[in-house]
């Protein structure tokens, strides 16, 4: 699916979003990323839900966000709470939902200027 998006300059906005393969900035990405206001990280390790531990997200703390989506592939699979403790330790949201999902709700977030991360599983 296309997402009607007006790009601010030097923004990283997702573009589309179909089942295996994610659209950012002009280039096509088919494996697990991180996409933040700022930049893009391919290839993040997680490649199914299960794959997910606590490491992973203290990773993600790093990036400063506000807000986690954490999108979990064609369907929303919630992780253990114990996993992203030190999320909820610093008041950082997390949002859990579908990748489609996830992609839409981090173009609104990054249109209203919020410091979000997206950590999306491609499945």
């Amino acid at each position: 699916m296309k997402f009607a998006y007006d790009d601010q300059a030097g923004v990283y906005a997702i573009s589309s979003y179909g089942r295996g393969r994610i659209l950012v900035r002009g280039a096509a990405f088919t494996r697990s990323l991180v996409v933040t206001p700022d930049r893009v990280i391919a290839d993040w390790e997680p490649q199914h839900p299960a794959d997910l531990r606590s490491e992973h997200f203290d990773a993600l703390l790093g990036l400063d966000p506000q807000i986690l989506i954490l999108g979990t592939g064609v369907q929303q699979a919630f992780p253990s709470p114990a996993l992203y403790r030190g999320l909820l330790e610093r008041r950082v949201g997390i949002e859990v939902m579908d990748t489609a999902a996830a992609c839409r709700t981090y173009n609104i977030l990054v249109g209203e200027g919020r410091r979000v991360v997206a950590a999306l599983i491609m499945l």
